[in-house]
């Protein structure tokens, strides 16, 4: 029952990020991608800093500039990049495909197990997603592909890479978070100032949305996020990324007035099933403690064993 809540919880970050893009059609200024990211970002990380009241020592100022560029800095930039030269079917697809990065790079560096089961639901749940965004009209164009293959395998790096550092003793996922994102923003803004000039002016509905973005969308959502992978493996955390574009289509359907096709739902049957079967696959597999638990448990096997010692 632990697992199955802490799996619930890292799943409100995915479904939290499905809400992008409604409430960036609705209220935020349009063709600003890169100030979005910056907003998004740089606000939350100070934000979370500032809650954890820790900042990074020693070898983990340049760990945690690695992680914030892989996960926040370059993902960012990248997959708007990809959203912008693509059309977002195509786009949402390659990030469907994350989870196969995940599954590979977690097998070399963390010795993750991948079983058949694993692979078979992240690729089951790329093709579901194709069949609820893809369009007959989809052109492809390599650079956003390229881009948007970059920004998955950056992403995934970065999950893996956080799994395998690990945190620092005494810290929890609300510092983590903080770090990455601050630093997620820092290396975003140079690039925004380039691409896009000045901010824009900015009215009700724009502070209403940015507002939003910043504590549930990103600051509450990667706090999950990086809970999620201290606690489980990085293959089931980045199984559950499908959720997003789901919950994309689900809200363009209840609040935006877009339908729904047969070939649509069927689709979010499959990406559906297939996160749910790919939670169980990994379970099965799974040490029966988490990185987070199995440390605390060795610690207290110690203060045990010292107390038999004296």
């Amino acid at each position: 029952m632990k697992r199955i809540a802490t799996v619930a919880l890292t799943a409100l970050a995915p479904v939290s990020w499905g809400s992008t893009y409604a409430v960036t059609t609705e209220l935020l200024p349009p063709d600003r991608p890169l100030f979005t990211a910056v907003m998004r970002a740089l606000p939350a990380g100070l934000l979370l800093t500032a809650l954890a009241r820790t900042l990074p020592k020693g070898a983990w100022w340049w760990k945690s500039a690695v992680l914030g560029t892989l996960n926040i800095g370059a993902f960012m930039p990248l997959l708007f990049l990809s959203a912008y030269r693509l059309p977002g079917g195509v786009a949402a697809v390659l990030g469907a495909a994350g989870p196969l990065f995940v599954v590979g790079l977690a097998a070399l560096l963390l010795g993750e197990r991948a079983s058949l089961r694993t692979v078979l639901a992240a690729v089951a749940g790329a093709f579901g997603v194709s069949m609820v965004v893809l369009t007959a009209e989809a052109e492809l164009d390599l650079i956003g592909i390229l881009a948007g293959v970059i920004s998955s395998a950056s992403m995934g790096a970065g999950t893996v890479m956080t799994k395998r550092w690990g945190r620092p003793e005494g810290v929890g996922p609300l510092a983590m978070a903080g770090w990455q994102l601050t630093v997620g923003g820092l290396v975003i803004i140079p690039v925004a100032a380039l691409v896009e000039g000045a901010p824009p002016a900015l009215d009700g509905r724009a502070l209403l949305g940015y507002g939003y973005m910043m504590l549930i969308n990103t600051g509450i959502a990667y706090w999950l996020w990086f809970r999620g992978i201290g606690r489980l493996s990085a293959t089931s955390v980045t199984l559950l990324g499908p959720l997003s574009p789901l919950t994309a289509a689900v809200i363009g359907w209840a609040a935006l007035g877009q339908a729904l096709t047969p070939v649509q739902l069927v689709g979010m049957a499959i990406a559906f099933g297939a996160t749910v079967a790919g939670q169980i696959a990994v379970a099965r597999t799974a040490q029966p403690f988490s990185s987070t638990e199995q440390n605390d448990r060795n610690i207290s096997m110690d203060l045990s064993d010292e107390r038999v010692r004296r």
